[in-house]
């Protein structure tokens, strides 16, 4: 008997819920564990002994490896059974035993964009929400409520702290302990994590340097050694900076800034200081 492409192959060791909704062409390996509110996209493959249950939404064209589990319940004290939810987009790759939990309060997600590679034992707590073509290397462990941007780059074996804001582009050297919020296009690393200066590698290779004749990526350095370099306060650095018509690289530099420190923000403030 042929099996045609589109039709999901689940191994006969594999446990799968009938309710599960598998898209085109999904492969389930032997062990793997599918409960009934998961939803997996076409050509997703799902590796020996991965476990997903409760409201797990995988997107098209990802890959899990052996040992994940996605979808289970929140390690945080205040969750008191709530249907929330894990939401992965497409093209991700979750290898060796990384673990996403769901949410904590009813409505919430915890959320994963697409095109990331998280490397083995990676872990993402409740309410954590990661946008597109990030990279995780081994042994991360993320608390609850986190935000990294588009394109960061974090080194391995570290844990960040709930309410942490990392954002796009930024670069996090491996065993940081990263406590305070991160700024767009930056490098970061120590103990705990202190800023280095501009990831200029990453921001070459973005493409930066070549919109508006380079002249977006000068005007960044630019505002970056007025908010960082010079004996200017932050926020009366902040308003030099707005002065002058932003490109988008430097107006996201200074919405971060902004934001982070504005009064009443729930958790860590931002890495402000070379020292």
């Amino acid at each position: 008997m042929t099996v045609e492409r589109s039709t999901p192959q689940i191994h006969p060791q594999a446990v799968v819920d009938p309710k599960a909704e598998l898209g085109t062409g999904v492969v389930i390996s032997s062990g793997a564990v599918i409960g009934p509110q998961v939803v997996i996209g076409d050509h997703t493959w799902i590796g020996p002994n991965a476990v997903l249950d409760g409201r797990v939404t995988l997107g098209k064209d990802n890959r899990v490896f052996p040992g994940a589990c996605l979808g289970q319940e929140p390690q945080d004290l205040k969750y008191r059974g709530a249907n929330t939810e894990v939401v992965i987009g497409d093209g991700n790759t979750l290898r060796e035993f990384v673990t996403i939990n769901r949410a904590t309060e009813e409505g919430e997600q915890t959320r994963l964009g697409d095109r990331n590679l998280l490397m083995a034992y990676c872990h993402l707590g409740h309410n954590c929400l990661l946008g597109n073509g990030i990279v995780m290397s081994n042994a991360i462990q993320v608390a609850g409520h986190v935000v990294i941007e588009d394109r960061a780059v974090i080194g391995g074996c570290l844990g960040i702290h709930q309410f942490v804001h990392i954002g796009g582009l930024a670069m996090v050297g491996g065993m940081t302990r990263v406590i305070r919020d991160i700024p767009p296009y930056s490098m970061v690393e120590g103990h705990p994590g202190r800023l280095r200066g501009l990831n200029r590698v990453g921001l070459q290779r973005s493409g930066l340097a070549d919109r508006h004749e380079g002249r977006e990526l000068k005007q960044l350095k630019d505002i970056w050694n007025l908010l960082y370099r010079s004996d200017v306060v932050m926020a009366e650095a902040l308003v030099q900076a707005r002065s002058q018509e932003l490109f988008p690289a430097a107006d996201h530099l200074c919405s971060f800034l902004e934001a982070s420190t504005a009064p009443g923000r729930r958790g860590p403030t931002p890495v402000l200081s070379h020292r």
